[in-house]
């Protein structure tokens, strides 16, 4: 199969599974794993903050994060089809007691004016405060979007303003710095917390890490193993983490390249794909105007043997690139999706 369902879908390299080898490990849990210290030093450089903490899972690091910077009544502000909103089983009120509060925006950003019109001040016997901004960079659902940094810092100043936290979702915040051509610490210095997830584009078997400020961490690392994340010997899958991130960040922009092609072969074909929402590693196809449900396109599809997956809009379907998918991939995706979805007949 073509899979491109997702970029979690990647494969440790060779490369990378020597690394996991070869890996020195120790105790995690008690800081004494020098894998895991080297993983979390480079990280935190990386995001533009002083330090950060290893973590299984980007959902969990979200988490962690959310509950790090809120009380139980508070306020998270989000768009409203935001990964900590809609794909983490409702997180936010299970782990932090935060009450959610939806932006509808397009593209997965949001505005200084929104912040203005949604913030809401407690009056300390009756309203939830609004404690916390989550920005999701880049926006799944919106199809791999970017913030601007213009648009991030215009939205971070305005929090700063209203006395309100900022968390970066930053699952993929490398594809966004890649896309803009920026270091990630000129996105991720902007928050108080930052998440990064490694069993995405950047190939991990799994992994993610939280970075903020020293108390910030403090906080995280109570919660790792209150959340049951700690761990032991973890520099075997650490090293993973330290090796994607001195080989495998550059090479995101292949990822890009790639989903472009993809996105400007099916449109040629005429498979419905807006070639303006592509700007990272995501292709969102919309199959209502073929008269097709998504689930008769993705069975259509498999027979092709081509894998896409579902989105949270319920016509669209998404092509994702990864590690795992090179040019003759693409090419190979470009003539049997039109034929799977009978794009051809209606070009």
């Amino acid at each position: 199969m073509i899979d491109l369902r997702s970029d979690t879908k990647t494969k440790p390299t060779p490369e990378m599974r020597a690394a996991i080898a070869a890996a020195e490990v120790g105790d995690e849990q008690r800081r004494e794993d020098p894998t895991v210290n080297e993983l979390e030093r480079r990280a935190a450089e990386l995001l533009g903050q002083e330090e950060a903490v290893y973590i299984p899972t980007a959902t969990m690091a979200n988490e962690i994060a959310l509950r790090s910077l809120g009380e139980p009544g508070d306020e998270v502000v989000a768009e409203e089809n935001s990964h900590i909103f809609v794909a983490e089983l409702g997180g936010p009120a299970v782990f932090a007691g935060l009450m959610t509060r939806p932006l509808r925006c397009p593209a997965g950003r949001f505005t200084p004016e929104q912040l203005h019109e949604t913030v809401r001040r407690t009056d300390g016997t009756h309203v939830p405060a609004t404690k916390i901004v989550s920005v999701e960079n880049t926006h799944n659902a919106s199809g791999g979007r970017v913030w601007q940094l213009d648009e991030l810092e215009a939205v971070a100043s305005t929090a700063r303003e209203l006395e309100l936290l900022l968390h970066l979702d930053g699952a993929r915040v490398l594809n966004a710095a890649v896309a803009l051509g920026v270091p990630a610490a000129e996105i991720g210095r902007r928050f108080d917390t930052v998440t990064l997830c490694l069993s995405k584009g950047l190939g991990c078997p799994l992994g993610a890490l939280v970075a903020g400020s020293p108390e910030l961490m403090v906080k995280a690392r109570r919660l790792k193993h209150l959340f049951g994340g700690a761990m032991r010997q973890a520099g075997i899958v650490a090293a993973a983490g330290v090796y994607a991130l001195g080989h495998n960040i550059e090479r995101l922009a292949d990822d890009h390249a790639r989903a472009r092609r993809l996105a400007e072969g099916l449109h040629e074909a005429g498979v419905p794909v807006s070639l303006e929402q592509v700007e990272t590693n995501f292709v969102q196809v919309d199959v209502s105007p073929l008269g097709l449900s998504a689930e008769d396109a993705l069975a259509r599809l498999a027979e092709q043997g081509v894998g896409l997956s579902m989105t949270m809009h319920p016509t669209r379907l998404r092509a994702v690139t990864h590690l795992d998918i090179d040019d003759e991939d693409v090419d190979s995706a470009i003539e049997l999706i039109p034929r799977a979805l009978g794009a051809l007949a209606r070009a």
